[in-house]
């Protein structure tokens, strides 16, 4: 009778044990509880640390309150201005209603890779090419949008969308290239343009300066020489006025004149000295003298 009774009251203690192992649950510190109970919701969730649940009656499930990082799949499509492109984004979420993200969808992380696919396909549709490449931040609020007003419903809480990458076509890179290539001439050429008109106006003042006092002209000719010759170059040119080198030229063209002018021609050329002094009367002749008076002796 007393082993009897010792080993029943083994027996319950070891069910006992059991039993408190089937009901002792773990909640983490980044999960939260929900517990059914043959079937129906519990209102109570189970916050982290230790907890009990009735075995066979009660399930408990865990739901990760962390925030998910889930890569949205390049989706290609084509814009509002007619070019194909493949888009990719990336989705920070994270659920605030571990309850409805259990009870209002079946699998919540597949319903938001989903909704921000078909999501991504409607902001590229509605986009310009230029909008995808620069204006990113309004389109990821916009795409963000989208996502967080169904997911609400879920007990899920868009966080943050961000487009990846935009992939162009290699004929739409080279047009764009050489677009930027033609734009950033432009501007080159603006930027020469200007820099040639103010040098034009500083020179005109220069100009107008040296005329006022011409030995500028002078001292900045020996400043050129100067830093010239600081180069320890072999050669040195000198601006030469164009009035001297004419000077020069027109001599050198008379002296071949005149060594091939003829002597006679020298010659009968007056000289300098007689066609300056006045011209002197002709002595009369012997038959143009006018006869001297004779006197006769009585």
């Amino acid at each position: 009778m007393v082993d009897a009774l010792v080993t029943l009251v083994v027996v319950v203690a070891c069910l006992g044990v059991l039993g408190l192992l089937a009901a002792a649950r773990v909640v983490k510190q980044y999960e939260r509880g929900v517990v059914f109970r043959l079937g129906r919701l519990r209102s109570d969730i189970r916050g982290p640390g230790f907890t009990m649940i009735t075995p066979v009656v009660d399930r408990l499930y865990k739901v990760n309150m962390q925030i998910v990082t889930m890569p949205v799949p390049a989706q290609e499509g084509i814009t509002r201005d007619n070019v194909t492109v493949r888009v990719d984004a990336v989705v920070y979420f994270k659920v605030v209603d571990p309850a409805e993200a259990l009870v209002a969808v079946e699998d919540y992380r597949f319903a938001v890779s989903q909704m921000a696919q078909t999501s991504l396909r409607s902001i590229i549709g509605k986009s310009d090419l230029d909008d995808l490449l620069s204006n990113r931040e309004k389109l990821n609020q916009g795409l963000e949008l989208m996502i967080d007003s169904p997911a609400v419903g879920w007990g899920v809480h868009i966080d943050r969308v961000e487009i990846k990458d935009v992939s162009l076509p290699e004929t739409m890179k080279r047009s764009m290239a050489r677009q930027a290539e033609a734009d950033r001439e432009r501007r080159a050429r603006v930027i020469n343009a200007d820099a040639e008109l103010q040098a034009s106006k500083k020179l005109a003042e220069a100009a107008a300066q040296m005329e006022a006092t011409p030995s500028a002209l002078q001292l900045r000719l020996l400043q050129t020489v100067m830093a010239v010759a600081a180069e320890r170059n072999s050669t040195l040119v000198l601006p030469i006025p164009v009035e001297l080198l004419r000077f020069l030229e027109k001599g050198q063209q008379e002296i071949p004149a005149r060594e091939a002018a003829p002597a006679s021609e020298r010659e009968a050329a007056p000289a300098p000295e007689q066609t300056a002094q006045p011209a002197r009367p002709a002595m009369p002749t012997l038959t143009e003298r006018e006869p001297e008076p004779h006197t006769v002796d009585r």
